[in-house]
C-alpha cells in the first residue's frame, strides 16, 4: 500500500489565503475517498500545536491500519520522513526540505517571476529560487489553470509533459438568505438604499485594489465598497489614495473576517468586483457565484477560465471600463438575473471532490512509473 506524504503547513493558518483553502479542502476531500493509499499529513513545527484544529484523522483500513496520520515535518530533525513515504506532495509551490523518491508540487502562480511590479525584489529572489527548485525536482506539477501552466512553461522552462491542470473546487452554500434578509444585511454594512460593491482578496498591487477605488470614485455616491482581506505589497498606496480622495465613508476595509461573515457578505453584496491584474485561479469568483452574486472581473490571466460566460469582464487597466461595467450590472435587473443563473450553473462544474479524484490519478501515474 503506497504512502503519500502531504505538506499541511497552511491548513491551520488563522488568516487563510487561497493556498490555505486549497490545502485544507484538498486534504479533506482526499479523506472522503477510497484510494488504497496511506497518507501522512505533515506539519511544520510552528503549526504542530494547531493540528488538532484541522481534520480529525480517524479513518481506519483493514487490519486496524489508519489511512491518515500526522507527522512532524521539520528540517533537520525529521530526516527519516522520506523513508516512510513513497511520494511527497507539496501544496504551496515550494520544495520539501528532504529528497523523496517521488515528488509532486502544486504551483498556483508565478507572478514574482513574470512581473517585478507585484512584490519586493527580496521576495522575488526567494520565491523564484524555491519555485524553480520545486518545479525541476517534481515528477509531476499540478496547476489550477491552463494560464498558470503556460506561465510556468514560459518562465521556468519546465517540460509541458510534467504538468497536469486540475482546477480548484468551490463549496456550495449551506444556508441561503432570502432576498429580504440579503437587503437587511446590506443595510447593516452600507446603509439603507445603497449598493454594496464587494472586493475580496489581499489589498495589494497585483489585486488592483487601487483600480477598484478609482472606479468607485466615478460611480454615484450610493455605491459603497467593502474590502475584505489582509494587506500586501502596495497596500500603502491604496490607503494613501483613500485618505486623499473624496470617497470618505463610502469604503470600509474590514481585514480578515470569519468565514461565516464572508458568506453573509457574499449574499448581501450587489456584486463582486475582482479586477486583478494576475491570478493563477481566482477562487473568490466561484465563491461569489455559488452565493448567487454577479461577478465583474478582469479579462486577464486565468480569470476567464474560471468565470467562463457567467462573469462580465473588464480591462483592469481602464477604470472607466470597470466603473461602466459595475453600473451596468447594478442598474440592469435582467442582466443581473442572467448572470446569477449562469453563475449558479457555472459552479456546478467545479468541485473539491473532483479535484481530489484527479489528484489521486496523478499520484497513481507517478507511482506506476
Amino acid at each position: 500500500m503506497p504512502t503519500i506524504a502531504i505538506d499541511a503547513t497552511y491548513v491551520v493558518d488563522p488568516q487563510p489565503s487561497g493556498v490555505s483553502v486549497y490545502s485544507r479542502r484538498l486534504i479533506e476531500s482526499l479523506a472522503e475517498l477510497e484510494s488504497g493509499h496511506r497518507f501522512l499529513i505533515c506539519y511544520r513545527l510552528s503549526r504542530w500545536k494547531r493540528r488538532q484544529k484541522f481534520l480529525q484523522l480517524s479513518q481506519v483500513q483493514e487490519g486496524g491500519q489508519r489511512a491518515f496520520s500526522t507527522r512532524l515535518f521539520q528540517n533537520p530533525w525529521t530526516f527519516w520522513l522520506p523513508r516512510q513515504a513513497d511520494l511527497f506532495h507539496s501544496l504551496a509551490q515550494r520544495p520539501a526540505p528532504f529528497r523523496f523518491h517521488y515528488e509532486i508540487v502544486t504551483i498556483h502562480d508565478v507572478f514574482p517571476l513574470s512581473s517585478r511590479e507585484y512584490s519586493t525584489p527580496d521576495f522575488q529572489r526567494k520565491f523564484s529560487a524555491l519555485l524553480i527548485e520545486a518545479a525541476h525536482r517534481a515528477a509531476r506539477i499540478i496547476t489550477p489553470s491552463q494560464h498558470a501552466a503556460n506561465e510556468l512553461i514560459r518562465h521556468v522552462k519546465v517540460d509541458p509533459g510534467k504538468i497536469r491542470v486540475i482546477p480548484e473546487g468551490v463549496d456550495l452554500p449551506k444556508q441561503v438568505l432570502s432576498q429580504e434578509a440579503r437587503l437587511s444585511e446590506r443595510a447593516k454594512w452600507v446603509g439603507e438604499g445603497n449598493e454594496l460593491i464587494l472586493v475580496v482578496g489581499v489589498i495589494q498591487t497585483r489585486k488592483n485594489t487601487l483600480g477598484a477605488l478609482q472606479a468607485l470614485e466615478k460611480l454615484p455616491e450610493r455605491y459603497h465598497m467593502v474590502l475584505v482581506g489582509g494587506e500586501g505589497y502596495g497596500s500603502e498606496a491604496v490607503w494613501d489614495y483613500l485618505r486623499d480622495s473624496r470617497l470618505g465613508e463610502r469604503v470600509k476595509g474590514v481585514g480578515h473576517i470569519r468565514r461565516e461573515e464572508l458568506e453573509r457578505l457574499y449574499q448581501a453584496a450587489s456584486l463582486l468586483l475582482f479586477p486583478s491584474f494576475d491570478e493563477g485561479f481566482g477562487l473568490p469568483v466561484l465563491e461569489a457565484m455559488a452565493y448567487g452574486l454577479p461577478v465583474v472581473t478582469s479579462h486577464a490571466s486565468a480569470l476567464p477560465e474560471v468565470g467562463g460566460e457567467a462573469a462580465l469582464y473588464v480591462d483592469p487597466h481602464d477604470t472607466h471600463d470597470i466603473a461602466e461595467k459595475v453600473a451596468w450590472v447594478v442598474e440592469n435587473p435582467q442582466l443581473r438575473a442572467r448572470m446569477v443563473e449562469a453563475g449558479l450553473t457555472r459552479v456546478q462544474t467545479f468541485s473539491w471532490r473532483r479535484a481530489a479524484e484527479r489528484t489521486l490519478e496523478v499520484y497513481k501515474e507517478v507511482l506506476e512509473k
